[in-house]
């Protein structure tokens, strides 16, 4: 260890020594700690952390702490499905469905519907207590005319929970609330020019993980709502998702579905960045949500088309942490999907499918 300097000691006294100025103790990155050749009783302070540490003769342990760690997290539900069309004699549209809710405490980093980032999740290293990661999947594709959209399934990684993303309505339905709310149907019947007010309306999302579900338009249904933006209710596409570097670089997730077009609308509409399905049209199938990134999936056309009748699923979510490698090691139990990497100084684990239990030591 270095040096002790200081401007004065005032007196020494037995095995006591009182210094008359405040006492500045070496900084150290976490990377330049973890260099050092440590000696049991060994005291820094942690610029990385901006904590006071002591070497206890096999690690580094924070003085004054409650023992826990720090652990950075993206946690995203499933995506709703989308909704049918309606039969070639009715003409409706099908919503697109809306993204998963999506929470992330991620340096400073955007969470859903544009909010602030969350803080990280503290955990017990003490290698015995468990903590519940599930992974939600997709809202399941649906059959028959003029059906609405399942909803998405939530994930959860201990106390942090994500809402399944707003299944799609169909014909003259809502679209569901959720993480992100699905889009509405259009009943062709109902709406026919393009000046007739939207039948009803997209479903909500939830404050702080995602944006509602659009409206319709002219002969097609709305757009799911995404992450990072409400549908669009001009163009029925879906709601853009929002981008995480917590894997080491940007990667956009929880877009939400398009919304599908009706009777004597060839335009098809795009799925939100992230994932989200594009939206069927005459003769056209819409496109589930991408898995793994808690998407919507789009919405059907109709007009005779033979994809009225077939609905998309959304994509499946995901959770992924991030920690100081030197700080921890997970146990995955059973029943978890998972992968593990190191991006610097720290471990990132990818977890896409399952339901069980992670321990940390």
């Amino acid at each position: 260890m270095s040096t002790l300097e200081t401007n004065a000691i005032g007196k020494y006294s037995g095995n006591n020594v009182s210094v008359d100025d405040s006492l500045n103790l070496k900084s150290y990155t976490t990377t330049q700690r973890d260099a050092l050749t440590s000696a049991t009783g060994d005291t820094i302070f942690n610029s990385t952390t901006s904590k006071v540490e002591y070497y206890d003769g096999s690690s580094w342990v924070e003085t004054g702490g409650d023992g826990l760690i720090s652990i950075q997290y993206l946690v995203i539900a499933g995506g709703g499905a989308g909704g049918t069309g309606e039969s070639a004699s009715a003409g409706g549209a099908g919503g697109g469905g809306g993204a998963g809710g999506y929470r992330n405490s991620y340096a400073t980093e955007t969470s859903g519907g544009n909010s602030s980032t969350e803080q990280p999740f503290r955990i017990n290293p003490d290698g015995s207590t468990t903590y519940t990661i599930t992974i939600g999947a997709g809202g399941a594709g649906v059959s028959g005319y003029d059906v609405n959209g399942s909803f998405g399934n939530n994930s959860l990684f201990g106390t942090i929970l994500s809402f399944g993303g707003g299944g799609a309505g169909a014909g003259s339905s809502s679209g569901g609330s959720g993480g992100s709310g699905g889009g509405c149907g259009a009943d062709i019947s109902q709406q026919q020019t393009s000046g007739t007010a939207p039948i009803k309306d997209g479903g909500m999302g939830t404050p702080s993980q995602g944006f509602d579900g659009g409206t319709t338009v002219y002969r097609k249904g709305g757009g799911g709502g995404g992450a990072g933006q409400v549908a669009n209710t001009t163009d029925v596409n879906g709601g853009n998702g929002l981008a995480s570097s917590i894997t080491g670089s940007a990667v956009t997730r929880a877009g939400g579905g398009a919304g599908g077009t009706g009777a004597n609308v060839d335009t098809q509409a795009t799925g939100g960045t992230g994932g989200g399905g594009n939206g069927g049209s005459r003769g056209v199938s819409a496109v589930a949500g991408t898995v793994n990134t808690g998407s919507g999936a789009g919405g059907c056309g109709s007009s005779g088309s033979v994809y009225a009748g077939t609905g998309f699923s959304g994509g499946s979510g995901i959770v992924i942490l991030r920690y100081a490698t030197a700080d921890a090691t997970i146990s995955v139990g059973a029943g978890l999907t998972s992968s593990s990497a190191t991006d610097g100084t720290d471990t990132v684990v990818t977890f896409t499918a399952g339901t069980g239990t992670v321990t940390f030591s």
